[in-house]
């Protein structure tokens, strides 16, 4: 146990170190009045004045429709698949209900897949279609962080930036040269880099068998920097063509982390607030370590069903011990719960372990991080929810002290107040309303691998993931289905957009306000007992919020499994 700690506690000190380095370099260019030549160059590619100074409205406008572009180019792509010359395997187009699924899903940073990677996408597919949207989806949530983050540095302004500025340096200065180096190290590491579609090889049994190879190098490097996580194979990073070493697993993780956590000290560094930024990011590891907790102590105690048939569960010098069902024994439980609980804190869907084999209160970790969705959360997005829970912390600590609430110097009103309520309703109803039409629909019964409580939490998972921008899923649900495709699609837009938009509107009333002096009744944001604030505020919405659709699948599933019954 000793040495699953010590893992657990070098990835997380080599995160803060990294955080340092990237936040400190994202808070320059987000901030820099230069452009470089190859920008320059985009700039006067796309139309566009780099100069002029967006409102919030401008801001979300240009990325609403620039997003919607790219979805329509990547939905056109999926369906003429089939009619592209080059694929020698001759995969068929996408049908027209997983083909808007798949391209909402790569457009809205989810990465959600109804389909196997490797058996329903060409390489050209892969690359001009999937690995694309990755890196587009990922470089438009950082650039929102950047536009949201400059709205509450400013005051007396309506401008919070310049989206296609922020876009283009995003994508240029952060997440193509880390995405290039990790191909590199990916490569170097055993993943296949190639253009080759398949290879034929004889096995020592004397057989042939097909190994489907293709660029997944490529596709791996931004799937984690860029917090997206789909596969190249229906096995994602549980793959060994994904994820053939120990690097290359602990790589993903610190990857996923980056700028996520990366953020909360670009944002001290651009207001000038250091002291706020290390706050936020002790609210994301304070959390972090407890779900951390939770899952490693429930999968590293076993199955309490196996424990009568005498199957020996203890950690041993022989054994890696505790539940290893759906696990790769090369990572084993430790591995696996830090990557578990690391894919869906920083809502990104990669998994090097099949979720739906975790035991009740493993998989409840999962399900509960994406639903709070600030447990550092999606590159941009996550950092920009964890504010707005701070907004709405210091309006309720506000009212219960008689004082005016503010927040970074603003005075927070009833406005600013709908636009985190909006952002904050638009998510839990998608999660629970999709659900509970699921739940109703006589169809669904066929789409499930289980009965009872666990395919409920099949359900829940599958929209929570969508909601949460998360992309993974309960290994044994069959989404592909018009019902799923088009529902779970629609849930990733809402959890993408209206929650999204809301906030830069905050952002923008926020920038348009005078800075307000600090009195005796203002409440410190940057101590640890707003941190603790915070968290408890984080806890109890989602707690109020979602309790009782947890504890209708893997609370009472946990139960059941002491009681010694199963589904």
């Amino acid at each position: 146990m000793l040495d699953d700690l010590l893992q657990f506690l070098i990835i997380l000190a080599v995160s803060t170190v990294l955080l340092l380095v990237v936040g400190k370099w994202i808070a320059y260019f987000f901030t820099s009045p230069k452009h470089s030549l190859v920008e320059r160059g985009t700039y006067k590619l796309l139309g566009v004045n780099p100069e002029e100074k967006m409102s919030w409205k401008r801001y979300g406008l240009a990325l609403l429709l620039s997003n919607a572009a790219m979805l329509l180019l990547g939905y056109v792509l999926l369906r003429i698949q089939g009619w592209i010359p080059g694929d020698s395997l001759l995969r068929a187009a996408q049908s027209p209900d997983l083909a808007f699924n798949t391209a909402v899903s790569f457009t809205t940073n989810t990465n959600w897949q109804a389909y196997s990677g490797e058996s329903s996408l060409s390489n050209f597919s892969q690359m001009a279609a999937i690995t694309f949207l990755m890196m587009i989806s990922a470089t438009t949530g950082l650039a929102a962080a950047g536009g949201f983050i400059r709205g509450l540095s400013r005051k007396s302004t309506a401008d919070i930036g310049n989206y296609w500025v922020d876009f283009t340096r995003s994508l240029y200065r952060l997440l193509l040269p880390c995405s290039f180096l990790l191909a590199l190290l990916y490569i170097w590491q055993g993943m296949p880099q190639t253009l080759t579609a398949d290879v034929v090889v004889n096995t020592l049994e004397g057989l042939k068998q097909q190994i489907i190879l293709g660029p997944v190098a490529s596709l791996e490097s931004i799937k984690h920097v860029g917090t997206n996580g789909g596969g190249f194979f229906g096995m994602n990073a549980a793959h060994p063509f994904e994820n053939p070493t120990p690097l290359t697993n602990t790589v993903h993780m610190l990857s996923m982390l980056l700028v996520p956590s990366a953020l909360t000290y670009a944002f001290g560094s651009m207001l000038g607030r250091r002291a706020q930024g290390w706050a936020f990011f002790a609210a994301f590891l304070l959390m972090f370590v407890g779900f951390l907790s939770l899952i490693y102590s429930a999968e590293h105690a076993g199955n309490p069903l196996l424990t009568p048939l005498g199957v020996d569960q203890v950690q041993s010098s022989t054994q890696g011990g505790g539940n290893l069902e759906g696990k790769e024994l090369r990572f084993g439980v430790a591995q696996s719960s830090l990557f578990a609980t690391v894919t869906t804190a920083a809502t990104t869907g990669s998994v090097d372990a099949m979720h739906s084999s975790l035991t009740p209160l493993g998989g409840l970790v999962p399900i509960a991080q994406m639903m709070l969705n600030n447990v550092f959360g999606g590159i941009g997005v996550g950092f920009i929810s964890l504010v707005s829970y701070a907004i709405l912390t210091v309006f309720l600590v506000g009212m219960m002290i008689g004082r005016s609430p503010e927040f970074l110097g603003k005075k927070i009103e009833a406005r600013e107040m709908k636009y985190v309520m909006l952002a904050m309703l638009a998510h839990a109803f998608s999660i629970l309303g999709f659900t509970a039409l699921a739940a109703v629909m006589p169809s669904t019964m066929d789409s499930l691998s289980n009965m009872g409580p666990h395919g409920f939490s099949e359900v829940l998972y599958a929209y929570t993931s969508g909601t949460a921008n998360n992309g993974s899923a309960f290994a044994g649900f069959n989404a592909n289905t018009p019902f799923f495709n088009t529902t779970i699609g629609l849930a990733m837009l809402i959890g993408r957009y209206l929650t999204l938009l809301p906030l830069l509107a905050l952002a923008g009333v926020l920038a348009a306000k005078k800075a307000v002096p600090a009195g005796p009744g203002t409440l410190s944001t940057a101590t640890p007992l707003f941190t603790g604030l915070l968290i408890f505020v984080v806890l109890v919405v989602g707690g109020l919020t979602f309790m009782p659709a947890l504890a209708l699948g893997p609370i009472v599933e946990h139960l059941l499994m002491l009681d010694g019954m199963t589904f």
